[in-house]
């Protein structure tokens, strides 16, 4: 059974209405893809078969120890009930079949999360995640609990923008868990060859002109490097030593996608691709339609809000207001990030991966362009 059997908690959402989600955090130290494939996929396709669910989407996360933060949003009131069931019976059933073994009390891991929990809970918010030792705090292995979902207001634009955010996070729910039913994604090699060419997709879609991308891809590389300095966590000259093993391939690929996105022609893309590139194209035409309409707003402030403080920040007084958004020029690269990041999340790829791959593709689109081969 979950550590606590509270009834589901709703976050308020700035106008006072409700988010009625069940938010599941299932504290599994190790690789989350059996947890993923074997429990997740099956609980939320029989959900969604029987009406009970409209929505859910999940994240790994790291705060506490690794866990998998799934959320459920029930079709209506009276479905809560069965999907808190069937929802604790399946994670309850899977942690004793098949429990995860490695303890995240010693060694680099530890360490490792405690490196994180440092630059991001710096303040007075980390004493409540924080043990009598003074790291963070670790949750027991194979356990679950139920917890308070705070959409992100700030970084997604407001109650329009999480709404649109959720939408997105089901298709890139789907697809992840699809992959991994169907695909070798415990291969490095597969993962950050998958990893790559979804990155592709969405910044083409988002971002079509060259220049423009090819600046956002340094720029997302740089914001990476920037957040963790001094850790090792993200590299640089060692990035330089791996990126012509990598640059041959991706750049005839990348010079493809990006043809077959600008032409808005995504059936000239493999099947994985195509639906991707087709969901890409549309989740940039909503954000579109909803800057051109005013449905955006952002705080003045630019930088990560955490998963855990995006509600919160949005109502912290002392945070500039939210402005409401007028320029999509500004608007798809300052969403284009963290919706990329969330997809590679679900991957379970690396930040430091994220970042490399990001290096990789910008240098790649730059150096691919007529006679710029020869003078590199």
């Amino acid at each position: 059974m979950p550590e606590l059997t509270e009834p589901a908690a709703f976050q308020a959402a700035p106008d006072g209405a409700s988010s009625p989600w069940l938010a599941l955090h299932v504290f599994y130290a190790a690789n989350p893809q059996p947890l993923l494939v074997k429990c997740v996929r099956p609980l939320v396709d029989r959900l969604t078969e029987d009406g009970l669910i409209d929505g859910y989407f999940f994240i790994n996360y790291w705060l506490e120890g690794p866990h998998i933060r799934l959320r459920l949003r029930p079709s209506g009131p009276d479905a809560e009930a069965g999907v808190r069931r069937r929802a604790e019976e399946a994670i309850d059933g899977f942690l004793k079949s098949r429990p995860a073994l490695y303890e995240v009390d010693s060694g680099f891991l530890k360490d490792f999360y405690n490196s994180l929990f440092d630059i991001e809970f710096p303040g007075e918010d980390r004493e409540k995640y924080m043990g009598p030792d003074g790291q963070m705090n670790l949750r027991p292995n194979n356990s679950f609990s139920y917890e308070v979902y705070a959409p992100e207001y700030a970084k997604y634009g407001g109650p329009a923008g999480v709404e649109l955010a959720e939408w997105h996070f089901r298709r890139s729910s789907d697809l992840v868990l699809e992959a991994y039913r169907s695909m070798n994604l415990h291969l490095r090699t597969v993962l950050l060859g998958t990893s790559a060419q979804l990155m592709m997709v969405m910044a083409s879609c988002f971002l079509p002109e060259e220049d423009r991308l090819a600046d956002y891809l340094d720029s997302y590389y740089a914001f990476w490097h920037r957040l963790f300095p001094g850790t090792g966590f993200i590299g640089s000259s060692e990035y330089e030593q791996t990126y012509e093993k990598m640059a041959p391939s991706l750049g005839a690929r990348f010079a493809q996608l990006r043809e077959a996105v600008a032409s808005r022609e995504p059936a000239r893309l493999p099947e994985f691709l195509r639906g991707w590139a087709e969901h890409c194209l549309e989740l940039k035409d909503r954000v579109v339609d909803l800057t051109e309409r005013g449905q955006l707003a952002f705080p003045a402030w630019d930088g990560p809000a955490r998963e855990d403080t995006g509600q919160e920040r949005t109502a912290d007084p002392e945070a500039a207001p939210l402005v409401t958004a007028t320029r999509v020029d500004a608007v798809l690269p300052r969403l284009l990030s963290p919706y990329m990041h969330m997809t590679n999340n679900r991957l379970h790829v690396t930040i430091r991966d994220e970042a490399y791959l990001a290096f990789v593709l910008g240098r790649v689109l730059r150096e691919s362009r007529p006679g710029r081969q020869d003078a590199s």
